[in-house]
């Protein structure tokens, strides 16, 4: 099968498979072997302690792998400035940046002239059409199924993909509900040229961050193990469903707003489970595609099992 699309030239890579952002989780381990396997993996910034730690991470990249990689922004989630970030980036001749979140308007005013690619991870049809109108090269679009933060509107992925395909001239990424090589094909035939995963990448062996305990709560659970929080702060975010996230419900159901709520959705929170296992004190970040993960392969197995299987797909398409 034929796997070039206007997303693996544009960002010269082998397969259209693009590893998300991942906060606390992303760095230089994963992405490498994303890129080596014939994706594209990335690098998160705005978890780095500072702009320094995030070119560190940048040069560790470039030791583990020869490959395109990317470096993820999630400018509107963490609240701290990032402009000396992206300058990092700029510096460091990153070929790749996704952003997510928050106004990207200022992002693409720092990054003009610059040459790289630009993708924007986006939720709606007019934000992907602002995100073209921006210089965008190409958005990724989350469906509700996807982990972390999602959409105001609630509009699944099989919806979502071909409405923006149809509003954009610029390439679409699917993204939310894919773990392997059906919701590859799938993307595909609503129009899409690549796909991100998150959550499915968690489970691998390369994302080191991750705690045993993390990965096999996606192994355990199902397709109804997850929950969405923080609607009540206009920040919708798909996790695991446990005592921790019970509580923040609670919380939001009681109207308790951001003060009542800010320890239990912290970052803290969040490493306490991710890092630590600590599934009593914190929360971890997962999409609907839970019930599809049975196992915790390395990223070459998962990137090459899911493209054997679109390729049997795609053959039985054809008799």
């Amino acid at each position: 099968m034929n796997w070039e699309t206007r997303i693996t030239k544009l960002l010269h890579i082998k397969f259209p498979i693009i590893q998300g952002g991942l906060a606390y989780l992303a760095y230089a381990e994963l992405a490498a072997a994303v890129s080596n396997a014939g994706g594209l993996g990335q690098i998160t910034a705005m978890s780095l302690e500072s702009p320094e730690k995030l070119r560190e991470e940048i040069k560790k990249v470039r030791s583990l792998t020869n490959k395109p990689f990317g470096v993820n922004f999630a400018i509107g989630q963490h609240g701290r400035p990032f402009s000396h970030f992206v300058d990092v980036a700029i510096e460091e001749k990153v070929p790749v940046v996704s952003i997510t979140g928050g106004n990207p308007t200022p992002f693409f005013q720092q990054l003009e002239g610059v040459n790289v690619k630009k993708l924007v991870l986006v939720a709606a049809k007019k934000q992907a059409q602002k995100a073209e109108s921006l210089g965008a090269d190409a958005v990724m679009v989350v469906g509700n199924e996807g982990g972390g933060h999602l959409g105001k509107d609630e509009v699944g992925t099989m919806v979502l993909i071909p409405q923006v395909v149809d509003s954009v001239n610029i390439p679409v990424i699917a993204s939310g509900g894919i773990g392997d090589g059906r919701g590859l094909m799938a993307a595909l035939s609503l129009g899409a040229e690549g796909v991100e995963m998150g959550t499915r990448f968690i489970a691998t062996k390369e994302c080191v961050h991750a705690s045993d305990v993390y990965k096999q709560a996606l192994i355990n659970g199902d397709e109804t193990s997850t929950i969405v929080i923080k609607k009540s702060l206009g920040m919708p975010a798909r996790a695991i469903m446990n005592k921790w996230t019970d509580h923040i419900i609670n919380i939001e159901k009681q109207n308790g707003g951001y003060e009542a709520l800010k320890n239990y959705i912290s970052g803290t929170a969040n490493k306490n489970y991710i890092y630590n296992g600590n599934v009593e004190e914190g929360f971890a970040w997962a999409g609907q595609v839970m019930g599809l993960i049975k196992d915790i392969p390395t990223v070459e197995e998962l990137i090459n099992r899911m493209i054997k299987d679109a390729e049997i797909i795609c053959d039985n398409w054809s008799k």
